[in-house]
């Protein structure tokens, strides 16, 4: 079953690298419940802690939220910046490229459909 999984990455990889169109590409990695929303959230406040991220965002459950704040982590829309303290302190905010998500998704916002 591993094998399955690293050829349907791999696959999915170089799917990826010949699309011609950016635009597809970011949404492909916009693509999923909750990323936009996500990303909505953090643009409207700059940085901050996971416990805040997951009241803003009301219905998502944590192991959801992490997932998919890793997602984004990966793709370069989210920075993690960590502290050396007991619990750790955690704060989440856009990267440059992120925040140019947030500004689109709030141009969206503004269309009357």
């Amino acid at each position: 079953m591993e094998t399955t999984q690293k050829s349907a990455a791999t696959a999915q990889d170089a799917i990826e690298t010949d699309m011609p169109c950016g635009a597809d590409r970011l949404l492909r990695k916009l693509w999923g419940q909750w990323k936009t929303h996500v990303i909505y959230v953090l643009g409207e406040q700059q940085a901050c802690r996971f416990g805040v991220l997951r009241r803003r965002i009301a219905g998502i459950s944590p192991k959801v939220l992490t997932t998919r704040l890793r997602e984004l982590e990966a793709d370069g829309l989210v920075w993690r910046e960590q502290g050396n303290t007991i619990p750790p302190k955690v704060t989440y905010g856009l990267t440059e490229t992120g925040l140019a998500v947030h500004a689109v998704l709030k141009e969206i916002e503004n269309i009357e459909v």
